[in-house]
Parts: C-alpha cells; sequence; structure tokens
C-alpha cells in the first residue's frame, strides 16, 4: 500500500503498533530537531537534508527500525536483544519499548548517515 504520508502510515496501523510509532515520531525529532519525515519505502522515514537516516515500520507484534547504526561495544550490549538481522532491530510489543535507546540510535543514525 502506499502511503500519502507518515499520518496516513500511522493512522492504518493496528493501535498498539501506531501508538509506539507514533511515540517514536515524537522522541526522534526531539533528538534529532532538523529531522524531516516522509514516506520511503512505504514507511516512515527520517530524514536530514533529504538524506534518509532512520526507517520504521509497524507491525503486527513488533515495530522495527532500519538501519542499526555502527555502535561501540558498551551500546552493542543495550541493542543485540532486539537486533534482528545485521541491521534491524525489532521491539515487541509485548514488552517495554526502549524509547531512550531508539532516540540515542537516531542521533547516531543521523551523524552518521547526514554530512
Amino acid at each position: 500500500m502506499a502511503y500519502a504520508d507518515v499520518d496516513s502510515y500511522v493512522a492504518a496501523l493496528k493501535p498498539a503498533a501506531a501508538e509506539v510509532v507514533s511515540e517514536i515520531r515524537r522522541r526522534v525529532h526531539e533528538a534529532v530537531p532538523d529531522a524531516e519525515e516522509t514516506i520511503s519505502y512505504d514507511m516512515p522515514t527520517f530524514a536530514r537534508d533529504g538524506r534518509p537516516f532512520l526507517h520504521v515500520a509497524g507491525w503486527a507484534k513488533h515495530v522495527s527500525l532500519y538501519p542499526v547504526p555502527e555502535v561501540d561495544a558498551e551500546l552493542e550490549a543495550e541493542v543485540a536483544p532486539y537486533r534482528s538481522g545485521q541491521s534491524t532491530l525489532k521491539l515487541p510489543l509485548a514488552q517495554d519499548i526502549p524509547y531512550d535507546l531508539v532516540a540515542r540510535l537516531a542521533v547516531l543514525l543521523a551523524e552518521q548517515r547526514t554530512p
């Protein structure tokens, strides 16, 4: 399905996923104030200066973040429980969402992927 914007994407999600994606949006904008929102690959995408740095997707039982930035060993210990493959994080809706971790990763991605 093609979405016109992030609001229409969130509106199409089941309530639990919509709540998590909405809070992730809020946290990313708080952490990276100049982040822009768009739809790319049919999912919400955060960009800076037109360059995407983070994709978010809501699913029935989890929310995924793509990609995972390069992290040091200490941060990897926090990221590891949510890794699904090399560059995806799966955040199960049945568990507490690590929003602070998401915000820190958004900052790293914005720094690593945009000039």
